[in-house]
């Protein structure tokens, strides 16, 4: 399900346009200010962000700045929303590496249409990374290595394998069916008992109190979900 982060301190708007996306099948985040926005933005990894430019603190253009900085979100569409139609305001915007612009006050067409337009040049899917970081973990993909505090972990290469599937779906809820087609390719599996085994071994290897998983999380009734942040 495509994801879009909405950046604006103007609630009812925020609000008002959170709506009208659930509405069209998008996922949405909220974020009240620039801070939260990009801590948001390097945490779900959206497929689109929607930002406001004059927000207290800091504004869109410092919001922007920084999520061009990082490699998770460095082509991340980012579309500006805006009071002051301003050249100067836009040119910067533009040269800033903004997407796109919408002047208030804009219709429920016009903000619809800007973002179908730039999510059809940028499809939404799964985001494939080669490292993360979670908890006093860092994990790099490629090199198939696991380290905290610098002490190397010992997993398996299915281990990897699902650990990177949980990661490049995070906060979703994964069904047992899922995880077994897309990451031992099994359609028809006599049992899920593999991959709770697997999580287990997951939990024992990575989590801080395996008997009370802060990251690897059951859902009861449904499967699993990963989670970056303990709050």
């Amino acid at each position: 399900m495509t994801r879009i982060l909405l950046i604006d301190d103007d609630q009812k708007l925020r609000r008002t346009c959170a709506a009208l996306l659930r509405s069209e099948g998008y996922t949405i985040f909220e974020a009240i200010d620039g801070s939260e926005g990009i801590k948001t933005a390097l945490r779900e990894h959206p497929d689109l962000i929607v930002c406001d430019v004059n927000m207290p603190s800091m504004n869109g253009h410092d919001v922007l700045t920084q999520v061009r900085n990082e490699p998770a979100t460095l082509r991340t569409p980012f579309i500006f929303l805006t009071g002051d139609g301003a050249m100067s305001d836009l040119r910067t915007g533009m040269n800033l590496g903004a997407d796109d612009y919408l002047v208030k006050p804009f219709t429920a067409r016009e903000l619809l249409a800007r973002v179908e337009a730039h999510l059809r040049r940028t499809p939404a899917a799964p985001h494939p990374i080669d490292g993360y970081v979670f908890g006093d973990l860092r994990v790099d993909f490629r090199k198939a290595e696991a380290l905290r505090d610098g002490v190397t972990l010992d997993l398996s290469a299915r281990e990897f394998q699902l650990l990177r599937y949980f990661v490049e779906h995070r906060g979703a809820t994964l069904t047992r069916e899922e995880l077994l087609n897309e990451v031992w390719g099994y359609q028809n599996y006599p049992s899920t008992r593999t991959v709770d085994n697997h999580i287990l071994k997951l939990r024992q290897k990575l989590e801080k109190d395996p008997a009370n998983p802060a990251h690897f999380r059951t859902v009861h009734g449904v499967g699993y979900k990963f989670v970056r942040d303990v709050h």
